[in-house]
């Protein structure tokens, strides 16, 4: 017997709209496909969700905590010093862009098609799940003393977004494993400028 707990009727609903939405993207998709991957009517549906907008907006907080918590496993099981640990988040996207399901990250390709609507509730949670991603590299590079840790997590985070769709566009893994290159030398420049400042104010 089974110890997995039974899904409930939303979680369903919200299990079938990350399978679409994800796979084919938000605006292809009817909230009748969604309710029919579901196994419910549309009526059961809008009880749990009020539109169309709400369940895009539900799909994407079910991503958040899964996502940062994958690159915190790659991070922490990766060998090494937080430069290694950094490079080894991009080697392991690389691995999953070989998947012929994968689809990029689906907070950026929501925003994309999200982007004449700016209030959209998805957006927010977008931009906080990004956010999150930034603020959780910027503790790991404080505790590391990585020199000006919030720049150093802001500019990774630019390399992920700037990898992720680098990849959409060539569909080339090789794109992120490059990036694994850049995020060495962007951390390991920002320890050396700050190893270099410490030897000028010890002379001083």
């Amino acid at each position: 017997m089974s110890d997995q707990p039974i899904p409930t009727t939303r979680d369903r609903i919200i299990n079938a709209a990350n399978h679409l939405f994800y796979g084919e993207g938000i605006r292809a998709v009817s909230v009748d496909a969604v309710a029919e991957k579901a196994g419910v009517t549309k009526k059961t549906l809008y009880y749990h969700f009020t539109s169309k907008d709400d369940l895009i907006a539900a799909y994407l907080t079910s991503r958040d905590q899964p996502n940062l918590a994958l690159f915190a496993l790659w991070f922490a099981e990766a060998p090494g010093t937080v430069t290694d640990k950094t490079a080894a988040i991009f080697l392991h996207l690389a691995r999953n862009a070989r998947h012929p399901k994968w689809k990029g990250c689906g907070f950026l390709r929501t925003a994309a098609e999200l982007a004449n609507m700016p209030g959209h509730p998805a957006m927010a949670i977008g931009s906080a799940h990004k956010k999150k991603f930034e603020h959780w590299l910027a503790t790991e590079y404080a505790a590391a003393g990585i020199g000006q840790p919030d720049l150093a997590a802001r500019s990774i985070a630019l390399v992920m977004d700037g990898v992720f769709s680098t990849m959409l566009v060539h569909r080339d893994p090789a794109y992120a494993e490059a990036a694994a290159e850049t995020a060495r030398l962007i951390l390991t420049t920002m320890a050396q400028s700050v190893s270099a400042q410490g030897i000028r104010g010890n002379s001083q």
